[in-house]
């Protein structure tokens, strides 16, 4: 995990009060955090950078300074559907994306690359921190494109083996494994696939 990062969507039902302190409490992680809002609602954006300036002034130091330098390579899109906001995040991949928008679990369904989803006003991604269980240990920088959250699979080595008990029901792989390797330009795979056609 790199520097924080949250991303919320949010549209006209959200808690311009509750989406500042969410913002906030990503950027008083490190000064490289990331904040990023995606909104259908001017107005709501609007509010949003109000709290968000009244709750920073709030903060004690050097949460306070972190949360402002870290707030500089932070943003807010306006966006003309929620679906948008979809797009924009999935390419993002943000280490936290939470919904906060009308149908908000169908809208999470939508959603492809992330390190953790929180859905719902109530779904604080400060309560997958301390308290609800989910994973702490998440994507950052984008990588939520190709890999989850640290689990148990992250401490397993995944060995694989092969064997072929019936050399003639293996035919068509042989066959196959021709073919592919001569489309590749391997021409010592083909032979080795071809030591092992069986006549009939």
């Amino acid at each position: 995990a790199g520097p924080s990062e949250v991303l919320v969507i949010c549209d006209y039902t959200a808690n311009a009060k509750v989406v500042a302190a969410d913002l906030i409490a990503q950027a008083e992680h490190d000064v490289v955090a990331r904040a990023i809002l995606l909104s259908t609602d001017d107005d709501l954006i609007a509010k949003i950078d109000a709290e968000v300036k009244q709750q920073i002034d709030a903060l004690p130091e050097p949460n306070r300074s972190t949360a402002l330098e870290a707030l500089k390579q932070s943003f807010a899109v306006k966006c003309d559907s929620v679906e948008e906001c979809v797009r924009i995040s999935d390419a993002i991949a943000p280490e936290h994306l939470e919904i906060q928008t009308e149908n908000a679990m169908e809208v999470g369904k939508t959603c492809k690359n992330y390190g953790g989803l929180f859905v719902g006003e109530h779904a604080a991604e400060v309560l997958g921190d301390y308290g609800a269980g989910p994973n702490h240990t998440l994507p950052t920088g984008g990588t939520g494109r190709y890999t989850g959250g640290l689990s148990v699979f992250n401490f397993l080595r995944i060995r694989t083996w092969m064997r072929v008990d019936d050399a003639k029901k293996s035919q068509g792989m042989v066959n196959d494994s021709i073919v592919m390797a001569r489309l590749e330009g391997l021409e010592g795979h083909a032979r080795a696939a071809e030591c092992r056609k069986m006549d009939g």
